[in-house]
């Protein structure tokens, strides 16, 4: 590619000089009456330094013409180190802004490289290339879903989005703490609408299906579907409800309705501290209402042999103890609830579904799973003496981390390991991802750790996962989830 590229440099350079070697002789030409114009004088100097810079880009281009695909990646990913600082001079919420543009105009690497072996694993009925994802809250308008998941994140997860555009509580609303690696934002689902964002994602799923359609290299009798409906990583749809909505069920069912069709699974998100009431959702009754609520609507539409979308919800880590006992009775009564439904449905559909693989989708369509967890509204200790953290809203990166791990490990233990988990808060190296997964997560999300560190975090966080798992005797990711808890 690059050996193309630098052909073409010599062949317009080539071009230009025969072009312009005409006027220079007609100018030479000209009558001495007319006084020619004055050519600018290099010095010596001048035009060495030129013609050094010529050489060096040339040499460089030829150099980078020989290195291969693998190598020249990991050059581009390692660059933007050099780009990400000059972010921190901008506003936060800018800055935010352009870097999501950044995403949907391909100006960020593309991962060329392949993961290491042991991190993929299967979740949903899906091949995930790794367990490394992208929270909600990034790309909140799926603007530029296919430029993230280039980067090689495993999956990548949209939204918050509302039924209806809104634009969220007043800026200032983003802060940093940098040197505690932590954001404070108090956003409130600042929105474009389902409407929009169905749209973008409508067109995605159509290129997909095209691109499906002309390639049809894969064979059609695989038990488990590469990538997902956004391409070769698997998306999420987090959905939110309107601040002035008195019906949050009514909000969550409109997206349900709208986007389930473009999404690998979808989330109820009850526990973000900026919308006013929304963490009431989370007890034991109102989350049981609402899941079945949502459940049954997700189910009322017609899937195909994939099933509907797994069903997440996203949870709080500021719940006390009895609250989390609550929410995870719910989840496993529902995985109960969806058996015994399961099991009441007609014996002709009974026929239909008979073979495993239409067991394991009805299953998996059938039982709620959770993201832990959201930002907090705590204030640790270690961010006090920051001006910051005054600031009301959510608190996330590194001080969320130790707050987050406890409660998934609880999680796991209250739901015997029966339910995949999202771990999501303050990871921030492939170590931290590992111990996410050894306290019960099968996949793990990034937020502000990405926004700090920007593209180049990525594979740096999958080296060293990879390496961990090795360490320790792992073959897969699969087998250290929950090794703490056992």
């Amino acid at each position: 590619m690059a050996a193309r590229a630098w052909k073409k440099f010599y062949r317009d350079f080539g071009h230009k000089r025969a072009f312009l070697s005409p006027i220079a002789s007609a100018r030479h030409c000209s009558s001495t009456a007319e006084t020619a114009p004055k050519i600018p004088h290099f010095s010596k100097k001048g035009r060495l330094l030129t013609g050094a810079t010529i050489g060096l880009v040339i040499a460089g281009g030829a150099y980078v013409s020989t290195v291969d695909e693998a190598t020249f990646c990991g050059w581009l990913f390692s660059a933007t180190k050099l780009v990400n600082p000059l972010f921190a001079l901008l506003d936060p919420e800018f800055a935010h802004t352009l870097a999501v543009s950044a995403a949907s105009r391909g100006w960020v690497p593309r991962e060329k490289r392949p993961d290491p072996s042991n991190l993929g694993l299967e979740v949903w009925g899906r091949k995930f290339s790794n367990p490394l994802g992208l929270a909600a809250g990034f790309d909140k308008n799926a603007v530029a879903v296919d430029g993230l998941l280039g980067l090689g994140f495993g999956f990548v997860e949209v939204g918050s989005v509302t039924p209806v555009p809104q634009e969220g509580n007043p800026k200032p609303r983003i802060f940093r703490l940098r040197e505690e690696g932590a954001i404070i934002n108090r956003c409130g689902f600042n929105s474009e609408g389902i409407v929009a964002v169905a749209k973008r994602l409508g067109v995605q799923h159509g290129k997909r299906k095209l691109d499906e359609t002309s390639t049809a290299t894969s064979s059609s009798n695989e038990d488990v579907k590469q990538g997902g409906k956004a391409g070769p990583g698997i998306l999420g749809v987090n959905l939110g409800k309107n601040k002035t909505s008195e019906d949050a069920a009514g909000d969550y069912v409109q997206g349900v309705h709208t986007l389930s069709q473009y999404a690998d699974y979808l989330v109820i998100n009850v526990s973000s501290p900026n919308t006013p009431g929304l963490r009431m959702l989370q007890g034991r009754k109102q989350l049981k209402d609402l899941v079945k609520k949502v459940q049954a609507a997700r189910d009322e539409m017609q899937w195909g042999e994939e099933g509907p979308p797994p069903l997440l919800v996203k949870i709080a880590p500021d719940l006390s103890k009895e609250d989390l006992e609550d929410i995870a009775a719910v989840a496993l009564a529902l995985r109960l609830d969806g058996l015994v439904r399961y099991l009441g449905m007609s014996f002709n559909y009974m026929l239909h579904l008979l073979c495993l693989k239409c067991l394991n989708i009805a299953f998996r369509g059938l039982t709620l799973q959770m993201i832990i967890s959201n930002t907090t509204i705590s204030r640790p200790e270690t961010i006090a003496k920051n001006p910051a953290a005054s600031e009301t809203g959510g608190l996330s990166g590194k001080p969320l981390f130790g707050i987050s791990t406890d409660l998934l490990r609880e999680t796991y233990i209250l739901t015997r390991g029966k339910i995949p988990l999202i771990g999501c808060g303050g990871i921030s190296s492939g170590e931290d991802a590992y111990n996410k997964i050894r306290a019960g997560a099968t996949l793990v999300q990034l937020y502000t750790a990405f926004a700090y560190g920007g593209p180049a975090l990525i594979p740096q966080i999958k080296a060293e996962l990879s390496e961990c798992l090795e360490r320790d005797g792992f073959k897969s990711v699969i087998e250290a989830v929950g090794a703490d808890c056992r």
